[in-house]
């Protein structure tokens, strides 16, 4: 399985291009090559989501969205071939995609005439981002001279609850499927490379985990395995001690303890959900928050140890639109709940 275990996840936000996938795939690659064992884990590539949402309500309209949906399969085929240097791989791959494609075009078809979309049938419609950008790395990795198997969040043993678009993993059940699916490739070298995001019931029906759904897969796949580490790839270089756009001076956070970066994710930091870290918290598994495009800034390292330095304020955050409603009387002093 190699001398530790790492889950890599590789968010939409970093992944933009073919160029970007091949980039994962290299940080894969060097990982594995140090004598790690590796779990990748793939959120949609960039805006992919927000197309799919589009196209269902554009579906709903009665507008026709096949020229949405060719615009889809091209991009995905495109990064393809940037990415997928062997041609047979790529030739591989490049069938996924466009059988996957025509499933959505199917699925979408159907919407257009029933003229409605029920939650489960948006959960199946928004996994279809993670499942065209998943064999691309898929794809990539094995490009590198790497083993490696490719799953849905399901497949790789993610069980849920039925409520479709914020679904929550049963544990037991989690456990059980994900340690009998990936120990045995992990043994045998072979590199899972899974879809965030998607889970499914027990009736083996396609759910969505949410906001912060593919950081979720990552943490919860890194409980159950007992991984060394997790490292979430996204297009920043950690978490800053604010919002950049609003404190240019602001600085990256190089440590900080889980009750920390909950905090941080609660009261306006958006790079991760705090749901998502839960997972990691239980198990005490470092998380390092790091850039894809530059992977050598040491980045974020969340962990359950609180690292005390010369400065109290440690981040501000920023909630918009929020309003604060003070009451105050001398009889409320001391109240319980008050």
């Amino acid at each position: 399985m190699g001398l530790r275990l790492l889950v890599m996840k590789f968010g939409g936000s970093c992944l933009t291009d073919g160029d970007s996938i091949l980039r994962a795939a290299e940080l894969v690659r060097d990982a594995f090559n140090r004598g790690d064992g590796i779990v990748a884990v793939v959120s949609a590539m960039k805006g992919v989501t927000d197309r799919l949402l589009n196209m269902v309500e554009g579906s709903l309209r009665g507008e026709d969205v096949r020229e949405e949906i060719e615009s889809l399969r091209a991009d995905h085929v495109e990064a393809t071939r940037r990415a997928v240097g062997d041609v047979e791989v790529r030739g591989e791959v490049e069938r996924i995609v466009t059988t996957t494609i025509s499933e959505l075009e199917r699925v979408l078809t159907a919407i257009g005439y029933l003229e409605e979309v029920t939650p489960r049938s948006r959960d199946y419609i928004l996994s279809f981002g993670e499942r065209l950008s998943t064999p691309i790395l898929w794809g990539a990795i094995r490009s590198q001279g790497l083993k490696a198997s490719w799953m849905t969040g399901g497949e790789a043993g993610i069980v849920t609850d039925s409520n479709f678009g914020e679904a929550r993993p049963l544990m037991e059940n989690t456990r059980l499927r994900v340690e009998a699916k990936l120990k045995p490739l992990l043994e045998k070298g072979i590199i899972p490379v899974v879809t965030g995001f998607i889970g499914e019931d027990l009736d083996r029906v396609v759910t969505t985990l949410g906001r912060g759904g593919s950081d979720y897969t990552a943490t919860l796949i890194g409980e159950v395995l007992g991984a060394d580490e997790i490292y979430l790839w996204t297009d920043v270089e950690g978490l800053m001690t604010a919002d950049p756009r609003i404190v240019p001076k602001a600085r990256i956070i190089e440590e900080i303890s889980f009750e920390e970066a909950v905090e941080m994710a609660v009261f306006g930091a958006k790079r991760m959900h705090p749901r998502a870290l839960v997972p990691a918290m239980r198990a005490g598994i470092p998380v390092v928050i790091k850039s894809l495009r530059r992977p050598e800034v040491r980045g974020t390292r969340i962990t359950g140890e609180v690292k005390i330095g010369e400065g109290v304020v440690k981040a501000v955050t920023l909630v918009r639109g929020v309003g604060l409603l003070n009451v105050q009387g001398l009889r409320m002093i001391g109240m319980p709940g008050v």
